[in-house]
């Protein structure tokens, strides 16, 4: 190692790093001026457009030797250009539409660099201050859109020592982790000598109460997130129960009474009924109202997973699609989905402020009684402030502007579905609710041959335009112009037999009618040359 590079060594220089930046000409610095004035342009430029296969990538990050000497910030920064950033998935790109990613507004991006810079930890005032009324404003200004109590309730409420309207958490998954974890506790609350599920465990609480068994229905479109947290929360994955949904992919209200009495007659307690207020499969929003009033028959907790679809309450002219979820007793909602908002900003609501009782912890040296730390009604300790993010697009964009995002979302999905109808070679599976779809590519001659073929015909076509599917999504995924993801379904049209699909999700602002057209062109070109197909399915093309 030169001389020059052995000075950064020093303890001086070491210092350095946390109080002097470089020089303005130097490499990171032309990286997060070309990020902040040109965002786009810079990913364009920079991402590669052809996918690199993983196995390759690996190799650039295969030793795991800590390296002995420092680097100097210019040289790790050009390696991370070549190695990172030219690799990484262009999810702001118009053209990637196949998942719940989107281009994100220009301002999040320096403000991202004041609150990291801040590096306040939401655990507790004393490393938050600011940063905690500020939290507990969003969640009431999020609890007001979602419950719409009046100004008195949020007087009383919002900056409560004891209590809390809701939590960040990093994502969906805790943020449905807490809520059940809430219906789990006050199901098997302290009752005479029994001190409570916190105290003393879940067989305690269930001797006591004698359940055989918990059990949380919801729909087969829920989310994987759920059987996490019924294993975490010891309920056991066996009895977190799918029920059917109908055509229209919402759950069957009926069949879940019907599974929920069966359960009870067995000895099984259902704590808590979890509605989908936009399944990640299909964007479709189960009867909230219907799923409330069983709640209420059955005494059980009523969750509302709408990590995707609750943005939707931001728009006058759509929030109805979720009447009823005022009726939940918690909601779950992402802020990085339809609230255009960095990853890490999902949060949960209760309607009950006393509900976070249930699970309150405290520390002698963090979370005191009577104290104000956020951290004594949330699952994670240790946080970031991605309120401050949530709160400068509530300011800067406004329910209006968020109406006018959403609005524009449901449209042109609805404007997708119609072009897909419109060509005979592809085939709707799932009409849009929200803002996601999903499709298959079908040549009209394969649609033919299915009317007419026997059973045995039909399941070989069946099986053969599923590998087909599998084949053009990963082919255009690997193209790198553009990317649709894709599911598997189980549509009455295909004897409800499992069908592998195409999905998009179209909230990208950017995402034009001409990219979609293009989209499906692109597809039709790769429907020509595709292996799968030339093997399997050419010989129905008579």
């Amino acid at each position: 190692m030169d001389q020059k590079r052995c000075a950064v060594a020093s303890k001086e220089s070491l210092i350095r790093i946390f109080t002097v930046p470089e020089a303005p000409d130097s490499t990171l610095s032309k990286i997060e001026s070309e990020i902040s004035s040109n965002l786009a342009g810079f990913l364009n430029e920079n991402i590669a457009a052809i996918e690199k296969p993983l196995h390759e990538i690996e190799k650039d990050f295969q030793t795991a030797t800590i390296p002995e000497e420092p680097t100097f910030v210019s040289d790790y920064a050009q390696d991370i250009m070549e190695q990172l950033v030219a690799h990484s998935v262009h999810t702001a790109a118009p053209s990637f539409i196949g998942h719940m990613t989107s281009a994100l507004p220009h301002f999040v991006l320096p403000l991202s660099k004041l609150m990291v810079g801040l590096n306040q930890n939401l655990v507790k005032i004393e490393t938050s201050k600011a940063f905690t009324p500020l939290e507990r404003q969003v969640l009431g200004m999020m609890h007001h859109l979602a419950y719409g109590e009046d100004d008195s309730f949020y007087s009383k409420w919002m900056h409560s020592a004891k209590t809390s309207l809701g939590a960040f958490c990093s994502g969906g998954t805790v943020a449905n982790i807490t809520a059940l974890w809430i219906a789990r506790n006050r199901l098997l609350k302290a009752n005479g000598d029994y001190k409570g599920i916190a105290a003393q465990g879940l067989i305690a609480g269930m001797l006591h109460y004698g359940y055989k068994g918990l059990a949380v229905l919801v729909s087969e479109r829920g989310h994987y997130s759920l059987g996490k947290t019924v294993d975490l929360l010891g309920i056991g994955r066996d009895n977190i129960v799918a029920i059917a949904t109908g055509e229209n992919n919402k759950v069957d209200v009926d069949a879940m009474r019907k599974k929920a009495h069966e359960l009870e007659a067995s000895g099984i307690k259902v704590m808590a009924l979890v509605g989908v207020a936009g399944t990640t499969e299909t964007g479709s929003i189960d009867p909230l109202n219907e799923m409330a009033d069983l709640s209420e028959e059955l005494g059980c907790h009523f969750h509302v997973d709408a990590a995707w679809g609750g943005a939707t309450l931001l728009s006058s002219n759509y929030r109805h699609l979720l009447s009823g979820i005022e009726r939940a007793d918690s909601i779950t909602i992402d802020a990085h989905k339809q609230m255009y908002v960095p990853m890490g900003a999902g949060l949960v609501l209760f309607k009950d402020p006393a509900a976070t009782d249930a699970i309150e912890h405290h520390a002698e040296y963090i979370l005191r009684k009577g104290s104000k730390d956020l951290g004594s009604h949330t699952l994670e300790g240790s946080r970031p402030g991605m309120a401050m993010l949530v709160h400068a697009c509530l300011r800067v964009i406004g329910r209006k502007g968020y109406e006018m995002l959403i609005d524009r979302s449901i449209v042109k999905a609805r404007t997708f579905a119609d072009m897909i109808k419109q060509d005979e070679d592809f085939e709707l599976i799932s009409e849009p609710e929200l803002c996601l779809l999903t499709y298959r590519y079908v040549p009209k001659e394969i649609q033919a041959k299915l009317k007419e073929a026997d059973e045995e015909t039909k399941l070989d076509i069946y099986a053969s335009l599923n590998r087909f599917t599998a084949s053009m999504q990963k082919r255009q995924r690997e193209a790198g112009r553009s990317f649709v993801s894709r599911t598997r379904l189980t549509p009455a049209k295909y004897d409800h037999q499992p069908t592998v699909v195409f999905r998009v999700v179209l909230a990208n602002p950017l995402t034009s009618k001409a990219i979609l057209k293009d989209i499906l062109a692109e597809q039709k070109e790769l429907a020509k040359t595709d292996p799968v197909f030339k093997k399997y399915l050419s010989k129905y093309m008579d």
